[in-house]
């Protein structure tokens, strides 16, 4: 990452830890604790790409006002007995990478979890890493497609908590892994598995998070690397065909963003008489709020009173051994790579 930290030297293996980074979630399903978190989420520039006065105006007079108690509505659905899902899954993803890593290198490797918004902050993450004298930091944000909104923002973030680190920790981000046979063969195994216990879809629909189409135009590569990973995974299944469609979720705003929209791709195929329809959501690497409302909840509904009748939401990959074991052999590849010295 360009100006974020020195350059990693060749030569004896430094004291090394993994940081893992996903977006983030309120502390509690109340208004009060949505509000604080919708604050920092919708206040990055990255996310909201207005000028600050313009972005302030448009949060705190239109948003804040109204937005979290709903929000907090949602939450409060999905909220299990140990907090946030998203929080719950990706501190158990840090916490088995740890053992993974630690079988296969025979020695310790610190790995710790941390949130682009929210608690524990990206740089809390780095103090408990400088905690164990890691004296460099590998960055896997938990976005398998690159976008300037998420691992942008990420790196926007690291940058500004290295700058307030002494002394900072060399540093080596992992941009995407939307290409990767490994991460494309666990969602494959996760669909294969649900399949086997609760039979195949007559349609099989990969719903991915929503850019707004503007963003897109501008070169950021997010789309393209969506359709690559769902040929990947579709090829996996056996299903690069007309059975699996790919649709874009969570809209916000009126702008245009990338289409078919997830909503209008539910309501069209239960319209057509589509018996049954699977959805799934790649472009997660743990369940959250848009996989477990948006869709398991809300898509649903709108299948359901659209005509359609047999509705399945497949849990993303989560803590599943496929993925942790992709994610240890990604890591431990880009630990290979920088102690080459190798981009």
């Amino acid at each position: 990452m360009a100006g974020a930290a020195p350059a990693p030297a060749k030569g004896p293996a430094q004291p090394t830890g993994v940081l893992l980074v996903n977006l983030g979630t309120p502390d509690a399903p109340t208004p009060e604790a949505v509000r604080r978190y919708l604050r920092e989420f919708l206040m990055d520039r990255r996310v909201i790409a207005l000028p600050w006065a313009l972005r302030w105006a448009i949060v705190h007079l239109f948003v804040l006002p109204f937005r979290p108690r709903k929000t907090a509505r949602k939450y409060s659905t999905i909220w299990t007995r140990d907090g946030s899902p998203l929080r719950v899954n990706t501190l158990r993803q840090a916490q088995l990478l740890r053992g993974y890593l630690g079988e296969r290198l025979k020695r310790p490797v610190p790995v710790a979890a941390a949130m682009r918004y929210g608690k524990p902050s990206i740089a809390e993450g780095l103090a408990e890493l400088a905690a164990h004298e890691c004296r460099r930091v590998l960055v896997i944000p938990m976005y398998p497609q690159y976008s300037a909104s998420t691992t942008a923002s990420v790196e926007d973030a690291l940058g500004k908590a290295l700058r307030r680190t002494r002394p900072a920790p060399a540093v080596r981000v992992l941009h995407d892994f939307h290409a990767d046979a490994g991460y494309a063969k666990a969602i494959a195994k996760n669909v294969n598995d649900y399949w086997m216990k609760h039979g195949r879809p007559d349609r099989l629909v990969m719903s991915f998070h929503g850019l707004p189409r503007a963003v897109v135009d501008k070169g950021d590569p997010y789309e393209r690397q969506c359709r690559e990973s769902a040929r990947l995974i579709a090829t996996e299944l056996g299903w690069n065909d007309a059975r699996t469609v790919v649709s874009f979720q969570s809209r916000f705003g009126a702008q245009e963003w990338l289409q078919p929209y997830t909503a209008d791709v539910l309501a069209d195929l239960g319209h057509r008489g589509v018996g049954r329809v699977d959805v799934i959501c790649p472009g997660f690497a743990a369940d959250c709020l848009e996989t477990l409302e948006e869709i398991a909840q809300l898509g649903r509904d709108q299948f359901r009173e659209a005509g359609g009748r047999d509705f399945h939401y497949i849990p993303t990959t989560n803590d599943s051994p496929p993925w942790m074991t992709a994610l240890a052999a990604m890591t431990l590849h880009n630990l290979a790579l920088w102690q080459a010295g190798k981009p």
